[in-house]
């Protein structure tokens, strides 16, 4: 198997497995307390990762199929599934209880 094969495949595993993971939390309404916590609903989390999932299968199966038209297409709908979970459904970061910084607020 070459390198760009087997490069194929791993990527195809990861988005399917993203997938998979993404639609998991939003058909239970869980996610696991390290996701749940960068998102600000288990519903954000879920969708997050299967865009950001069904992004990377698409521009694996459009590598696959190999050239042209399809290709080009198959990118441009990754590259907007992407940035619709980036602009969307962005992970949020850590939530704080108190200042750091000493400041009123």
């Amino acid at each position: 198997m070459s390198t760009s094969t087997w490069t194929v495949v791993v990527g195809g595993v990861a988005g399917l497995a993203l997938v998979v993971f993404g639609i998991g939390m939003l058909v239970t309404g869980r996610a696991p307390d390290a996701t749940a916590r960068m998102f600000r609903s288990v519903r954000d989390a879920g969708c997050y990762h299967l865009l950001f999932g069904a992004g990377l299968t698409l521009v694996v199966v459009g590598t696959a199929v190999g050239g042209g038209i399809v290709t080009i297409l198959t990118t441009v709908a990754a590259l907007a599934l992407v940035g619709w979970a980036l602009v969307r459904f962005r992970p949020r970061g850590h939530r704080r209880t108190g200042s750091l910084s000493g400041g009123k607020h």
